[in-house]
């Protein structure tokens, strides 16, 4: 146990010399049909107080629920068109099980109080379940709290037993810049975000990966970083006034937003997409992707299978169609990211 971290059934476990039921059995206090020496009893309540073990309040609520409601715990899903296909997903799947899904906002950057504060909140409104989700795809430090039934939606949990829902980064990115690969071209650029996101380096990851496989030796120069909005993707257009033979044919964005700015532009220098580069973007953002000129041919992000999943997940209903990985003590599943083909995507234009 770190100095930081709050003791746990585990840790007065071990101190105590038993199993974790037992000490399960000694702090809840059950006595009817368990038989724990009192010697051991003493043992295990010394244990908890040398440690300074608190029981798990929310937990303990959470486990005497049985009404028919899940709590939905989000930063900003509930009021950004961006990611609110989980939460409509979520709510279809409950429906359809007879449960109710109780949602609850608590902005972008909350503290570990305001946490513990909404998460108090949804126990007091009887929820039995939780889901942890969040718009963007981040890595998440769980406050001490939550039960490990808890489930987070497009975040990784750092530690704990939780089971963690997250988009397939890597390989989404591998196929985007493949599909550009085999389309001809060899000189492909990549607008990343310069705002140090979790799936910044992942997608990262797969846009080498798919140079290195394709015997392309990546080009600092066509790394380019930039904020993931319009304005960034403008930005990137600095790209096109690299001299011709080392000009990119080929653009992977690192979001819609991104590439709507770099066609804008493309535009500037009275240049087209696909005809004289070609443009992947990565979200299939609606009201973006497809009506974008030319409809902009991108990585979907599986927001609707991963709300689904994360309420089949707490009603304990099959799973094994994705697969689950380790993560640390708990697991966590990637799900995969379709390639939406639509007309930003051509071979290139040959040399003149």
């Amino acid at each position: 146990m770190s100095p930081s971290s709050r003791p746990t059934l585990k840790d007065v476990a071990a101190r105590a010399g038993v199993s974790i039921t037992t000490v399960s059995v000694v702090l809840n206090k059950q006595r009817d049909g368990v038989r724990v020496p009192e010697s051991t009893r003493d043992r295990v309540q010394k244990a908890a107080e040398e440690l300074g073990y608190q029981p798990n309040e929310t937990a303990r609520g959470l486990r005497r629920r049985s009404s028919q409601a899940i709590g939905f715990l989000s930063d900003e899903v509930t009021t950004t068109p961006f990611a609110v296909a989980m939460l409509a997903a979520a709510q279809d799947e409950a429906a359809d099980n007879g449960q109710l899904l109780f949602t609850l906002n608590i902005g972008k950057s909350p503290s570990q109080a305001d946490l513990q504060r909404a998460v108090d909140s949804l126990v007091q409104h009887q929820v039995s379940s939780l889901v942890v989700a969040h718009m963007y795809h981040k890595e998440v430090d769980p406050i001490p709290s939550l039960p490990d039934s808890t489930v987070f939606l497009n975040c990784r949990a750092t530690s704990g037993h939780f089971r963690s829902i997250v988009p397939d980064e890597t390989t989404a990115a591998y196929t985007a810049t493949r599909e550009l690969i085999d389309n001809g071209h060899r000189r492909i650029a990549y607008l990343d975000d310069a705002t140090g996101t979790a799936a910044s380096k992942l997608r990262l990851a797969g846009y080498f990966q798919a140079l290195t496989e394709a015997g392309i030796t990546p080009d600092p120069d066509l790394h380019v970083r930039v904020t993931p909005l319009v304005a960034g993707g403008v930005r990137g257009g600095e790209l096109l006034d690299l001299p011709e033979d080392v000009r990119p044919t080929g653009v992977f964005c690192f979001n819609d937003r991104a590439a709507m700015g770099f066609y804008r532009a493309v535009r500037q220098r009275g240049l087209s997409v696909p005809n004289d580069i070609s443009v992947v973007g990565f979200d299939d953002q609606e009201f973006i992707a497809s009506e974008l000129d030319p409809p902009l041919t991108t990585m979907q992000l599986p927001h609707a299978g991963m709300g689904k999943l994360a309420i089949k997940v707490l009603l304990g209903q099959d799973t094994s169609y994705v697969a689950w990985e380790p993560n640390g003590d708990g697991k966590v599943v990637r799900m995969q990211c379709p390639i939406v083909r639509r007309e930003s995507v051509a071979p290139p234009p040959a040399a003149g």
